[in-house]
C-alpha cells in the first residue's frame, strides 16, 4: 500500500511539473492555424514613473485606445483587474514589481503595464505563467500622438504574440459616395483619420497603394473617358493620364517592384496590360476575346489572381508570373468577381453570387477547398485582405446602405468602420508600414 502511494505521488508530481513547463513556454498564436485558442489579457493601473506625477486624462485615454485597438482580435478577452484575487497585484511596471501568483488563478495568460512621466511613456506585456516579457516599448511626445502610439504599441504586441503585425497603423483607401459624384478616401481600420483625397467630380473608382503606400491609383471616369489617376502622398497632387491607354482603363493595380497594371480596352477587347514608367500600355500580360479585369498580386508577385469571362461566366483565375501558366481558381456559381489574394499567396478572397445575394468567399490554392466568410444580409463585396493576410474588410449593403466592415480570414463576426455620410466601396490596404 505504502509502495502504491509512492508510486501515486510521484506520478502526480511528473504530472505537475509537466503541466508547469507546458503552461511556462511561451506564448504564441498560430493565427492562420485551424484553430484559436482565447487568451486572457489584464490592463494593470497605469504608474507614474520615478516619482512622476500620474497625468489621469491622459492615462484614461489611452488605455480606451488600446482597448479599442485590442477589441478588434477576436481571439483576445480583456479581463478586468477586479476579478484578480486581491485586486492590483503590481507595485510598479517591471516584471520584478508583479506578483503573478493571482492572474495564474484567474487563468489570465498575459498583463500590461503602462508607465508614464512627462516626457515618455512605457508600455509592457509580460506572460504571467513565466513572468516573460513579450514585448516592451518607449514612446515620446505623446500628448501630442496619443492615437498613433497606442497603435503603434498594439501592433508591436500582436507581432511578438503572433508573428504578424498589426493592422492598427494601416490606412484604408476607399470610395465614397459624394452626392452625385464618387469620390476616394482614406481612414484608419479603427474609424478614424478620415481624409478626402479627391475632389474632381464624375466617378472616382478602383483605388490601389503603391508598395511604397506614397502613391494611391485610381479610375476617374470624366464626361467624355477614362483616365487613370495618381495621387502622390508627399505632393498632394493628382496627375491624369489617358493617352496610349484605349477607351476604358479599370483596375489599376500596384505590382512586382511597384509596377503598375491595369485592364485596359486598346483593340476591342478588355485586357491586362504592363504598364510603363510613362503610363502608357507596356506588354500584354492576359490577352484574348474575353473581358479580363481585376488583377491582384501577392507581395513577392509571383502570383497574379484576375476575373476573367473566358468561362462564359465571370470566374476568378490565377497565373503563375515565372511560367506564365493559367489556371481556373473557381469552379461553382455563375458570378465570382474582385479578387484579393493575401499578401503570402496562399488564399484568394473574392465575391461569389449567391441565391440570397453576394457573399465573400475564401479560397485555399493549396488545398482547393472554400469557405464562406460573410452570410449578409444585403450584398457584401470587394473583399481586401489586411496586410497581415488575417482581417479581411469588404463593403456590404447590410445596414441599407454600401459600408465597409471588417472580418478575419476565419469568418468572425463583421465589424462597421466608421466613414461619416455616404456609401463607401472598394476598400485596399496599405501595407508599406508592415513589411
Amino acid at each position: 500500500m505504502k509502495r502504491i502511494l509512492t508510486l501515486f505521488t510521484c506520478c502526480v508530481c511528473v504530472c505537475l511539473m509537466t503541466s508547469l513547463s507546458i503552461a511556462q513556454g511561451p506564448l504564441t498564436v498560430d493565427i492562420h492555424g485551424p484553430g484559436q485558442r482565447m487568451v486572457n489579457i489584464v490592463l494593470l493601473p497605469p504608474k507614474g514613473l520615478k516619482g512622476a506625477p500620474l497625468p489621469e486624462a491622459a492615462a484614461k485615454a489611452f488605455e480606451e485606445l488600446v482597448v479599442n485597438d485590442l477589441s478588434y482580435i477576436p481571439f483576445l478577452k480583456i479581463v478586468p483587474v477586479t476579478k484578480l484575487l486581491g485586486g492590483d497585484p503590481s507595485k510598479g511596471v517591471m516584471g520584478a514589481d508583479i506578483d503573478f501568483k493571482p492572474f495564474q488563478l484567474a487563468r489570465v495568460d498575459l498583463c500590461m503595464t503602462t508607465g508614464w512621466n512627462g516626457q515618455y511613456i512605457e508600455g509592457r506585456v509580460f506572460e504571467t505563467y513565466s513572468g516573460r516579457r513579450v514585448v516592451g516599448k518607449s514612446y515620446r511626445d505623446v500628448h501630442a500622438n496619443l492615437p498613433q502610439v497606442a497603435d503603434r504599441f498594439c501592433s508591436s504586441f500582436l507581432e511578438a504574440l503572433t508573428g504578424k503585425k498589426g493592422f492598427f497603423d494601416s490606412p484604408i483607401v476607399f470610395v465614397k459616395q459624394d452626392g452625385k459624384s464618387k469620390e476616394i478616401f482614406t481612414v484608419l481600420p479603427q474609424g478614424r483619420g478620415l481624409t478626402r483625397i479627391t475632389q474632381l467630380g464624375g466617378f472616382n473608382l478602383s483605388p490601389a497603394w503603391s508598395g511604397d503606400g506614397k502613391q494611391i491609383a485610381f479610375t476617374h471616369i470624366a464626361k467624355n473617358r477614362h483616365e487613370l489617376g495618381i495621387y502622390d502622398s508627399e505632393t498632394k497632387k493628382i496627375n491624369r493620364y489617358y493617352k496610349g491607354l484605349g477607351n476604358t482603363i479599370i483596375s489599376p493595380v500596384y505590382g512586382p517592384d511597384d509596377t503598375l497594371y491595369a485592364a485596359l480596352n486598346i483593340n476591342g477587347a478588355t485586357n491586362i496590360y504592363e504598364l510603363s514608367k510613362s503610363y502608357k500600355a507596356g506588354k500584354t500580360l492576359i490577352s484574348g476575346p474575353y473581358i479580363d479585369v481585376s488583377p491582384s498580386f501577392d507581395r513577392t508577385g509571383s502570383k497574379m489572381v484576375f476575373t476573367s469571362g473566358r468561362a462564359g461566366n465571370p470566374h476568378i483565375y490565377l497565373k503563375d508570373m515565372k511560367t506564365g501558366e493559367i489556371r481556373r481558381v473557381t469552379t461553382t456559381g455563375k458570378y465570382n468577381t474582385h479578387p484579393c489574394i493575401s499578401p503570402d499567396g496562399r488564399f484568394v478572397a473574392y465575391t461569389h453570387q449567391t441565391s440570397d445575394g453576394h457573399r465573400i468567399y475564401l479560397h485555399d490554392l493549396g488545398t482547393g477547398r472554400e469557405k464562406q466568410l460573410t452570410f449578409g444580409p444585403g450584398n457584401d463585396e470587394y473583399p481586401a485582405f489586411g496586410p497581415d493576410g488575417y482581417f479581411v474588410a469588404f463593403a456590404s449593403s447590410r445596414s441599407g446602405e454600401y459600408k465597409l466592415y471588417l472580418t478575419t480570414r476565419h469568418g468572425d463576426t463583421p465589424r462597421i468602420i466608421s466613414t461619416g455620410k455616404g456609401g463607401a466601396f472598394a476598400p485596399a490596404w496599405d501595407t508599406s508600414l508592415q513589411w
